[in-house]
C-alpha cells in the first residue's frame, strides 16, 4: 500500500520543481531578449530604443492624478521607480511565458510575439523615431522566441524519474548549463548595452570641455543679507546636483551640440534657423531665476532657483516677426514633448531665456544640454522645455502642449507660496527661542512679507532677507519663544501687489497647489 502511493506524490514533486525551472527559462530566455534589444538599439538606434519607447509610453498614458501621487511618493526617482516596476513586471511575465510553453508548447512563444508587437507599437509612436528603430523589437521578440523554445527542449530532457538523484540525470545537468550559459551571455550584453547606451558619456566629455562666453549683461550681485545662515536651511542658490528634475523622458536625450539646431516655425513672418556656435555668439544674458514643478505640493520641494546665462527669446522671436494674431508658442523637445507658453510673455521684459549656462556650468545633460527654455513666473509644465528643438509660433486655439489635454490649465502661471524648512515637521527642539526659517517665492512679482502663526493665534511678522530679484525666492527667518508643548505652525506670503497666497487648500492639478504649509513641532524641556 505504501509503495503504491510514494510514486505519484514524487512524480508530483517533480513536476512542481520543473515548473519553477521553466519559469526560470522564461525569465533568462526574455531578459536575454531585452538586453540584446537594447544592444541592437544602441548600436543603430541610440535615440530610441523598446524599454525607453515602452516606458515613454506608459508615461504618456498614466492619468495625471497616478503622476502626482508618483511623484509625490518618489520625488525625482520618479524614473527610477517607473524602471523597476517595469523591470518586475517583465520578469513576472517572463516567468509565465516560462511555465505556459512548459506546459503548451508554443503559448509562452506567443506571449513573447505579443511583447515585440507591443514593443514595435511603442517604438512607433516616439517622435524621436527613426528607421532603425523599427526592426529593434521584432528581432528581440524573435530572439526571445527561439531561446525559450531552445530552454524548453532541454527542459524537457529532464528525465521525471520519480525517486532517481538529481545528480544522475544527465538532462537535467545539460538543462543548467544551458540556462546558466544564456544568463552569461545576457549579463555580457547588459553591459555591452550599458556602454553603447552609454552615448551620453561622450556628450559628456564634449560638455566638459565646453567654454561659455561671458555674459553681455551680467547677473546682478546679490544683495549683502539675501542668504540667511541658519543650521538646516538650503542655499540660496540650488546646486545643479540638488535641483530637481521632473519630465517625461525615461532616458535623458543624448544631443551633441555640434548637431543641435532650433528652428522658429509657425505664424511667423520669416522661418529662422539657429545653430549653437551661432547661439553663443549672441550678446547672452545671465540672470538668476526660480522654476517651479506645478506637482510641487505646499511645502514641497519641486523648485529650485539658480543663475541661468542664454539668449532672451524674445530677441529669437523678433527676427522672426510673428504675425497678428498668434498668442502662443508651442515650444518642442528633441523627445518630442511640448509646452505651450503664451507669446506676450516670451515677448515682454521679463528675462525669458534659451538658457546654456546653470550657476557658471553648461547646462547638466539631465537639465537640458545643451539649451533649454527658462521663463519666468510659469510653472515648468508650460514653459521650461528641455532639450528644445522648435519654437512654433501659433495659437492656443490651434494647438496644445503635452499637459493641457491632460487636465491641466492653459497658462500656469505660478502662484505664491512659502516653506517652512527649519525645523522639520515632526521634530523635537527644546524650549525657549526656537529658530523658523525658510523660503517665499512670487515669481516675476516678488515677495513683501511672510508670517508665521502658531497654534491659529496672531500673525507675526517674520525677517523676509532681500530679495536678488523678484524673479527668485526670498529666503526669511523668526524667532519664536517656546514653552515645552506641541505646536501647529503655519506660514504665509504676502507680494509686493499686498496680495496674499491663498490660504483654501488645493491640489497641484489642475493649476498648481494652495495653502499654508503647515508644520507640527515638539517643544521640548
Amino acid at each position: 500500500m505504501n509503495i503504491t502511493q510514494t510514486a505519484p506524490v514524487t512524480a508530483a514533486s517533480d513536476n512542481r520543481r520543473r515548473s519553477w525551472w521553466a519559469a526560470a527559462a522564461g525569465v533568462v530566455a526574455v531578459g536575454t531578449a531585452v538586453v540584446l534589444g537594447e544592444l541592437a538599439a544602441g548600436l543603430v538606434s541610440p535615440a530610441v530604443s523598446p524599454v525607453t519607447a515602452v516606458g515613454g509610453a506608459v508615461i504618456d498614458i498614466v492619468p495625471p492624478g497616478v503622476k502626482d501621487w508618483v511623484i509625490s511618493v518618489f520625488g525625482t526617482a520618479d524614473k527610477l521607480a517607473l524602471l523597476g516596476g517595469m523591470a518586475l513586471v517583465i520578469a513576472a511575465l517572463a516567468a509565465m511565458t516560462g511555465v505556459l510553453e512548459f506546459r503548451r508548447r508554443f503559448a509562452g512563444v506567443a506571449v513573447i510575439a505579443v511583447f515585440g508587437v507591443v514593443g514595435l507599437g511603442a517604438v512607433l509612436g516616439r517622435a524621436e523615431l527613426t528607421a532603425n528603430a523599427v526592426p529593434v523589437p521584432l528581432l528581440a521578440a524573435l530572439v526571445g522566441m527561439v531561446l525559450l523554445r531552445w530552454l524548453n527542449r532541454r527542459l524537457g530532457e529532464w528525465p521525471p524519474g520519480p525517486g532517481q538523484p538529481d545528480g544522475a540525470a544527465p538532462g537535467r545537468r545539460r538543462f543548467l548549463q544551458t540556462l546558466g550559459g544564456t544568463a552569461a551571455v545576457a549579463a555580457v550584453g547588459g553591459v555591452l548595452a550599458s556602454t553603447l547606451r552609454g552615448a551620453a558619456a561622450a556628450v559628456s566629455e564634449v560638455r566638459s570641455k565646453l567654454r561659455l562666453p561671458a555674459a553681455a549683461s551680467p547677473a546682478p550681485p546679490i544683495p549683502a543679507g539675501a542668504e540667511i545662515r541658519l543650521d538646516g536651511l538650503g542655499p540660496l542658490l540650488t546646486p545643479n546636483k540638488d535641483f530637481y528634475r521632473i519630465d517625461t523622458a525615461l532616458r535623458v536625450p543624448v544631443v551633441d551640440p555640434e548637431q543641435w539646431t532650433l528652428k522658429v516655425t509657425g505664424l511667423v513672418e520669416r522661418e529662422v534657423k539657429l545653430d549653437f556656435a551661432t547661439l553663443l555668439a549672441k550678446p547672452l544674458t545671465e540672470r538668476h531665476v526660480t522654476i517651479a514643478c506645478v506637482s510641487n505640493e505646499v511645502g514641497g520641494d519641486l523648485i529650485g532657483n539658480a543663475r541661468w546665462l542664454g539668449w532672451p527669446v524674445r530677441e529669437l522671436l523678433a527676427m522672426a516677426g510673428p504675425k497678428p494674431g498668434a498668442d502662443m508658442v508651442l515650444s518642442r523637445s528633441t523627445d518630442g514633448w511640448t509646452a505651450g507658453t503664451p507669446l506676450d510673455v516670451l515677448m515682454d521684459t521679463r528675462d525669458a531665456l534659451l538658457a546654456v549656462g546653470m550657476n557658471g556650468e553648461p547646462l547638466p545633460l539631465e537639465h537640458g544640454f545643451p539649451v533649454r527654455l527658462i521663463v519666468p513666473g510659469l510653472y515648468g509644465y508650460v514653459s521650461a522645455t528641455k532639450w528644445v528643438t522648435e519654437l512654433k509660433v501659433t495659437r492656443f486655439a490651434d494647438d496644445v502642449g503635452y499637459w493641457t489635454p491632460r487636465g491641466w490649465t492653459e497658462r500656469g502661471p505660478i502662484k505664491t507660496s512659502s516653506r517652512i524648512d527649519v525645523p522639520r515637521a515632526g521634530r523635537s527642539v527644546t524650549a525657549g527661542s526656537v529658530a523658523f526659517g525658510g523660503v517665499a517665492w512670487a515669481q516675476h512679482t516678488g515677495i513683501g512679507k511672510v508670517e508665521l502663526r502658531v497654534n491659529r493665534g496672531a500673525w507675526q511678522e517674520a525677517e523676509l532677507a532681500p530679495g536678488i530679484s523678484k524673479d527668485t525666492w526670498y529666503q526669511w527667518k523668526l524667532a519664536l519663544p517656546l514653552t515645552p508643548g506641541q505646536y501647529e505652525i503655519q506660514v504665509r506670503a504676502t507680494d509686493l501687489a499686498g496680495v496674499p497666497q491663498v490660504e483654501d487648500r488645493a491640489p497641484v492639478a489642475p493649476s498648481g497647489a494652495t495653502g499654508y504649509h503647515t508644520v507640527r513641532v515638539d517643544v521640548k524641556s
